[in-house]
């Protein structure tokens, strides 16, 4: 899919990318950014750009500052959470409520920042619910900790955290939670799984827009 707009935005952590791909009357802005190990190439994230503008969704893709300097290695958390927070003015400049996400470390981002920025949910893709192999250092409070309508897609294999280790929604931490079988943590799926890449991919993009039209714009 061919990008619409590009737009440069000065943050204090560096000038940050958010290439925009606008639907027509859109009654939201998706803003998701990428994780510490690939930019907004990730199938995911193209997927989504792809498939939600023609549903009433305006979806910009965000390059983080230190991807933008080519660096090959994500900030510190706190000055990934600068950016973000300097990125906001312009994610809400066009007008419609903002959904905050991310993949990976980008959904992190989202996570911590989005209750103070005023965003009007979270998405969560491929959430790095712990650092493989290390299911004691978990961040489901930082997953749970903004309040707000957060929807967690999650691959069935990934190893930062396979759906059922999610623990369960209380009331006063709901999220809801989508599996995509056979997922690894880029969401990618084997040959000799039963399902293709394409439709991974479509229960992804339709999980989404669903969650999506059941939030107030």
């Amino acid at each position: 899919m061919t990008t619409t707009r590009t737009e440069s935005v000065d943050t204090p952590a560096g000038e940050a990318r958010i290439l925009w791909h606008p639907a027509r009357r859109a009654r939201l802005v998706l803003a998701v950014s990428h994780g510490a190990g690939g930019g907004v190439e990730a199938r995911d994230l193209q997927a989504l750009a792809a498939a939600l503008p023609a549903r009433g969704i305006t979806v910009a893709l965000v390059e983080q500052p230190w991807r933008v300097a080519g660096k090959k290695v994500a900030a510190a958390p706190k000055v990934l959470d600068e950016g973000w927070r300097g990125l906001w003015p312009a994610l809400a400049a066009p007008g419609p409520p903002v959904v905050a996400g991310g993949r990976s470390a980008g959904a992190r981002v989202a996570c911590r920042t989005s209750a103070g920025l005023g965003a009007a949910g979270v998405l969560a893709l491929a959430f790095p619910l712990h650092p493989p192999g290390r299911p004691e250092k978990s961040r489901a409070a930082e997953l749970t900790g903004s309040g707000l309508p957060t929807l967690v897609v999650q691959g069935g294999r990934d190893p930062f955290g396979r759906p059922e280790e999610f623990p369960q929604p209380a009331a006063e931490h709901p999220y809801e939670l989508v599996e995509v079988a056979h997922g690894d943590h880029g969401f990618a799926v084997p040959k000799k799984a039963d399902t293709t890449q394409e439709e991974a991919l479509r229960t992804i993009t339709d999980a989404v827009a669903d969650w999506l039209a059941r939030l107030p714009g």
